[in-house]
């Protein structure tokens, strides 16, 4: 599962915001893109999902290729159960007792029947991570999944991605270079440059 990004730009109010950024993703890979802050990130996500139109160029990736997304605000139902917001996401194959399995490795058992509402902003996040990698797609885009986690508890979500997206396509925003080495990922950033993480 690839997509093929060609000659992408994009401008709001006559600021370019993407210019002519191409680039190909494959399948079975973590990318993770660094740019500073404002420069397109976060659009780029957003025009792969859907949710806004390039000026100019095009991708090209499968007919009906699912995507699960993890946006820099939670987006979570607030009044549901990090256990319910997983399985509105899941796929027809997820019961509730094996979505209950998954959110424990993430999350305290006692806090899956309580409405995310009540849930600290670190454990919001996890959920939202959790219904990302739960969700029956073939890409995920995580937009700095790990604001607001604490180191331990990043690298341990970091290990449960690396878990469940095995063959997967994923693209991933970070500020972090650090996250690149953790994730065992393909450092990618908006001027077209490609690289595994530097060895120490």
């Amino acid at each position: 599962m690839n997509i093929e990004i060609n000659n992408l730009s994009k401008s709001f109010d006559g600021l370019p915001v993407l210019h002519d950024f191409s680039m190909k993703l494959e399948g079975g890979n973590i990318y993770c893109l660094m740019s500073a802050s404002g420069s397109g990130k976060t659009t780029l996500l957003r025009i792969l999902l859907g949710l806004e139109r390039a000026d100019s160029g095009r991708i090209e990736m499968p007919e009906q290729t699912r995507m699960a997304a993890v946006f820099q605000e939670d987006r979570l139902c607030e009044g549901f159960t990090p256990l319910e917001n997983v399985l509105l996401a899941a796929g027809r194959q997820m019961t509730p007792a094996m979505a209950r399995a998954e959110l424990c490795k993430l999350l305290p058992e006692e806090s899956l029947a309580r409405p995310v509402y009540t849930q600290s902003g670190g454990m919001k996040r996890r959920t939202a991570i959790c219904r990302a990698l739960l969700a029956d797609s073939d890409v995920i885009l995580m937009d700095e999944p790990f604001t607001g986690l604490d180191e331990q508890t990043k690298q341990h979500v970091i290990g449960y991605i690396k878990e469940k997206t095995a063959g997967k396509l994923v693209l991933i925003t970070t500020h972090q270079e650090e996250d690149v080495s953790l994730l065992g990922g393909v450092r990618i950033t908006l001027e077209g440059q490609a690289g595994l993480p530097e060895q120490s």
